[in-house]
């Protein structure tokens, strides 16, 4: 039997694509260790879907390359950022990682753009480069902490998990409807 689970990593880096967001515009000052939990939730489920995926391929060709590797790839940063925010230790480490994984996201988002892959190639390549973005912009924001730089973040984060939110919507929509009949 066919199990296609991308709904579940969709819906899970929505999520974490807002919660992101919500770090992000935090008051100054604010405690980062009540943000752990969620950063783990949200890097587990990447990780465990994406390795999966990554691994067994249960989506047509190239779809596991973009949506397995990517998650786990989400899963690993967003872990790593539960550790340190739960420690009190500094993000940077985990934001120079991110610009990398922000990289990957451009060149999958370019290549669904490019090749039309999915039912709606401009918006899963908006939603990847919107998310590669923000993955570029991660080191800065760390960084000098600006800010600008910060609600500029929130805002592609926001965005991306606004596009990956809609798709994962018509996705369980429509997944429900299809395994139904399986």
């Amino acid at each position: 039997m066919f199990i296609d689970y991308v709904t579940l990593m969709l819906v899970n880096i929505a999520a974490g694509f807002f919660v992101l967001a919500g770090f992000l515009v935090r008051k100054e000052g604010e405690p980062t260790q009540p943000w752990a939990p969620v950063f783990a939730l949200a890097g587990l489920i990447a990780l465990v879907t994406g390795f999966w995926m990554t691994f067994t391929w249960p989506l047509p060709g190239s779809y596991n390359v973009a949506f397995g590797e990517l998650s786990v790839l989400f899963g690993g940063l967003m872990l790593a950022a539960s550790w340190h925010l739960a420690k009190g230790l500094d993000l940077k480490p985990v934001a120079i990682y991110g610009f990398f994984a922000g990289l990957v996201a451009i060149v999958v988002g370019t290549q669904f753009l490019r090749l039309g892959l999915s039912k709606s190639p401009l918006l899963t390549g908006i939603g990847f480069l919107l998310a590669g973005i923000a993955g570029l912009g991660a080191y800065p924001t760390v960084r000098y902490g600006w800010r600008t730089f910060r609600l500029a973040g929130a805002v592609t984060l926001v965005l991306s998990g606004m596009i990956w939110a809609f798709i994962v919507c018509g996705a369980y929509w429509q997944h429900i409807a299809d395994f139904m009949k399986r």
